[in-house]
């Protein structure tokens, strides 16, 4: 327990160095690089930095996490303590499970952050203070099919859960039936409330004898049942950084509709799947190391290791960025890597299990 807390705490504290290292480049090179654009309040610049900040922690943190193994064992191997440990009759594997636990708790910390939508739409908020200095813009001329009827809102505030300019089509058998028209919607409950209304009912033989277009008022309406705006602007918009909630909410709902979700599903995957290449190329580049100095270049070790993390780190995002535009499956784009990842963690695991002598 005395060596696990040891290599435990020494791993948190350079995985946090590192990380916060990380964020304030990332962070400060932003800013650097857009100044110019940021010519806002003090308020809304920090607001800035922060989403900036948090966009940063959800794309580096699972490589600080590799970062911050590679720098511990190397404080390990030059003080001796890795040499101390094994004589003492512990296994590579015992040496490795602090960083496993450790890495796998932040993991699991970072996958129950995604559950925040500040957090999961950090880069968003940040991208439209710079453009247009407010952090959630309304989205306009948002037209959509849902269950079996056409609705156009002329515009949506996600955040005050309003729509402005209603029209909702209802067609049968190719053929329009009748048109809804309200000024503003609200969402209470489970629904869109409309409180005043306009039906257009076109009758369905047009003839000179037909009795024509009818307009009937209408109060207190319902639409839209089960759809949230936040849901709404993400799924229609074609936006990918959704909520664990919101993701979870859109493909039951759309799955109904035959409508496709390989989007969300892929973005579901990048949420709980993707993240634990990190804890398994932990175990992966821990046996690739030597226990003493005497047997280990030290700079040349750190830089390929440092230097394989970055390059399947590019990889898994590349094919993260594909599986996304629907080039690849989700599957072959985010989960197979892991599982091939995952494989020889496993091999490597088993393979070490006996104490070093």
């Amino acid at each position: 327990m005395l060596e696990f807390n040891y290599i435990a705490l020494h791993y948190i504290k350079y995985f946090l160095i590192i990380l916060l290292a990380l964020t304030l480049f990332s962070v400060g090179f932003d800013y650097m690089g857009n100044s110019a654009k940021l010519s806002i309040s003090a308020n809304l610049l920090l607001i800035y930095l922060v989403y900036k900040a948090f966009f940063t922690i959800d794309m580096l943190l699972p490589l600080a996490l590799v970062f911050g193994m590679i720098s511990t064992k190397i404080f390990l191997i030059r003080s001796n303590a890795l040499v101390s440990f094994y004589s003492l009759g512990y296994s590579r594997v015992d040496v490795l499970r602090p960083f496993v636990v450790v890495s796998v708790a932040f993991t699991l910390l970072f996958i129950s952050l995604h559950g925040w939508s500040k957090f999961a739409r950090a880069d968003e908020f940040s991208n439209n203070i710079r453009s247009t200095s407010q952090y959630l813009n309304p989205t306009r001329d948002l037209f959509f099919a849902y269950k079996g009827k056409y609705v156009y809102f002329e515009e949506l505030l996600p955040l005050q859960e309003k729509a402005i300019g209603i029209r909702v089509f209802s067609v049968k058998n190719n053929s329009l039936k009748s048109i809804l028209e309200a000024k503003s919607a609200s969402y209470r409950g489970d629904a869109w409330q409309i409180k005043k209304a306009d039906i257009i009912n076109k009758p369905d033989d047009m003839t000179f004898s037909s009795p024509g277009i009818k307009v009937n008022a209408a109060k207190n309406l319902e639409i839209l049942q089960g759809f949230r705006p936040k849901m709404l602007d993400q799924v229609y918009e074609g936006k990918v950084n959704f909520t664990i909630k919101n993701a979870i909410d859109a493909i039951l709902l759309l799955d109904h509709q035959n409508i496709d979700t390989s989007t969300i599903k892929g973005a579901l995957y990048k949420i709980f799947v993707y993240p634990f290449f990190a804890p398994l190329l932990i175990i992966i580049i821990f046996f690739f190391v030597p226990m003493s100095v005497r047997f280990l270049n030290v700079s040349l070790f750190s830089f390929g290791a440092i230097l394989s993390t970055l390059l399947i780190w590019g990889v898994l995002f590349a094919l993260i960025e594909l599986s996304t535009n629907k080039t690849i499956p989700s599957e072959v784009g985010v989960i197979l890597p892991i599982v091939l990842l995952g494989l020889v963690a496993v091999w490597q695991w088993h393979r070490h299990r006996k104490p070093t002598s």
